[in-house]
């Protein structure tokens, strides 16, 4: 069952839960009347009333599934019916302001104020036909007819204001599905500009997002109602002004951009009018061929990171509009947040991935085709001189073909994605050992504490592709001859040791990743993939000696 669901099926309960109650009352004023000896039919009615009320929850607890639930039509019919058979309009009130309350929620402000009017009216003029208070007070009759009304409105309004959170809390959890990472950025943005522009009825919304580290303003532009994949604009930091306002704290409605135009706005920080109201540059307003706009900013890291807007609403945007706005926009902020830093990190780990392919290939196959190139260049000189000589070459040139070929090979298996499941990975980290073994001189001892882990599938993916690359690095660089591996796990965290007897890093001393990051030291892939799934890595090295990589990852 979705959020919106829940919320709609709470509040239904608690009507259902209302509706017995408000009827004992009503039963309860009814007896307390002098008339109530005589009153047969009514106290008949409202016992019947009142069963049917604990039928409706007795059919909600049978049947959970179900959304059914008593029309307000019926709950009108009730109070009609009771208005017209009591003999006294006191009891009356409990249902009037009963329906007044549903109407509220099912209905909304705009329709629970007049049918409250309406309600208050006729239970006056019956009160006046029953002979309950005479003509000549006019004075009580009006502040009664007030009365009335005034508890139906603002019993309306709360019901009102019931249903207007459960909407606001159905649209935010709307918004906040559509930040699911997997989906990527750009389908991720596109949902969620979507969202906005159906819910403030607009034909366009724009998130403008300032990239410090890359110096660069992105602009995703979104026309309500689109599904084509979304392409940022990357614009120059000199655009800042256009598209982020001179006032990064400014909350800001335009109505009309003509002329002196119509708008307000104010600063977010402490709610203040503002004097003088930012707007877009005149070429900025053409290009967008704007009409009307909100705009409001989101924080990354507690500081303004951008701005949303909402372009050409379909009708005037109200004030109530861009409070509304900016409630959206601090909600989604965290959610925005781990996006960007997610696909900052991902675009990381994918430039330290191509560096390290390409320091691979220039290290390894690169240099071996170039010696090809001399030891053929040999051969070809040889080959009529001394024959002998240049088959003894050949077959060892073959023979190290053949090994460049199985290295190669191995490198493109490394490279495909590996789908590691929890229950896998165990295995896979014993399959990838054996291989290992059989393709180095390296003697490794990989020591596991249990027959199956127990965590998310993606930190076990990420956890196999730092053991596989811990171990590739130690075979490439470190010189070793004794490679230990230790994988356990607790009712917290999951830890992974890899400990050689290399020659170890170029630093001496035990650092933390971000202590890494700052002196730019440090596997760089491996860093990374600790970090996507919240793990702490941990480097020892003493150059000569060896090194060991710890990562812990955090469970639950």
């Amino acid at each position: 069952m979705n959020p919106h669901e829940t919320d709609r099926r709470h509040i239904e309960r608690q009507i259902a839960y209302a509706r017995p109650i408000i009827v004992l009352l009503t039963l309860i004023a009814m007896l307390q009347q002098p008339s109530a000896q005589h009153a047969n039919r009514p106290i008949s009615f409202l016992i019947g009333y009142l069963l049917l009320s604990f039928c409706v929850i007795l059919f909600e607890k049978i049947f959970p599934s179900r959304t059914w639930h008593l029309p307000l039509f019926v709950d009108l019919v009730a109070l009609g019916y009771f208005m017209i058979v009591s003999p006294s309009m006191v009891p009356a009130w409990f249902p009037y302001l009963f329906v007044c309350y549903v109407a509220g929620i099912r209905w909304g402000l705009n329709s629970a104020f007049p049918l409250a009017g309406l309600l208050s009216l006729e239970i006056i003029l019956l009160t006046v036909v029953k002979g309950e208070i005479h003509f000549l007070r006019i004075i009580s009759w009006l502040g009664l007819a007030g009365a009335t009304f005034a508890a139906g409105a603002g019993i309306a309004f709360l019901g009102d204001r019931n249903r207007l959170f459960a909407v606001q809390q159905a649209f935010f959890s709307r918004i906040t599905a559509t930040m699911e990472v997997d989906q990527g950025l750009a389908e991720c943005l596109r949902l969620f500009l979507e969202e906005l522009t159906r819910a403030f009825h607009s034909q366009e919304a724009l998130l403008v997002y300032r990239d410090t580290d890359l110096e660069r303003i992105f602009l995703w532009r979104h026309r309500s109602g689109e599904t084509e994949r979304l392409m940022p604009d990357n614009l120059p930091l000199t655009r800042a002004d256009g598209l982020l306002l001179d006032d990064a704290d400014a909350t800001i409605c335009w109505n009309s951009l003509s002329g002196a135009g119509s708008g307000f706005g104010w600063d977010r920080r402490d709610g203040r009018s503002l004097k003088s109201i930012p707007r877009l540059p005149g070429p900025t307003q053409q290009l967008l061929n704007l009409r009307s706009m909100m705009t409001v900013t989101f924080d990354q890291s507690g500081k303004p990171a951008g701005r949303l807007f909402l372009l050409n609403g379909r009708n005037r945007f109200t004030r109530d509009d861009l409070q509304w706005f900016e409630r959206v926009s601090r909600h989604i902020g965290p959610a925005l947040e781990n996006v960007f830093l997610l696909r900052h990190l991902r675009a990381r780990a994918i430039e330290a991935e191509r560096s390290r392919i390409s320091r691979d290939l220039h290290d390894g196959i690169l240099q071996t085709l170039l010696s090809f190139e001399i030891q053929l260049d040999v051969l070809r000189k040889q080959v009529t001189a001394t024959p002998e000589e240049a088959a003894t070459s050949l077959a060892n040139l073959q023979a190290t073909v053949k090994g460049e070929s199985a290295e190669l090979r191995r490198m493109v298996t490394d490279m495909r994605p590996v789908r590691v499941q929890s229950a896998d990975l165990v295995d896979l980290m014993i399959g990838f050992a054996e291989r290992f073994r059989n393709e180095s001189t390296l003697a490794l001892d990989v020591l596991i504490d249990s027959v199956e882990v127990q965590a998310p599938d993606r930190v076990c993916r990420e956890l196999f592709q730092i053991y596989r690359e811990a171990l590739n690095n130690i075979k490439k660089h470190a010189k070793a001859s004794h490679v230990v591996v230790k994988l356990s796990q607790d009712d917290s965290r999951l830890v992974l040791v890899v400990d050689d007897n290399g020659e170890g890093f170029s630093f001496a001393g035990r650092f933390t990743g971000d202590e890494l990051d700052r002196l730019r030291l440090g596997p760089i892939s491996i860093k990374e993939r600790t970090r996507t799934v919240g793990g702490v890595l941990t480097v020892e090295s003493n150059p000569g000696h060896g090194a060991r990589l710890t990562i812990e990852i955090p469970l639950g």
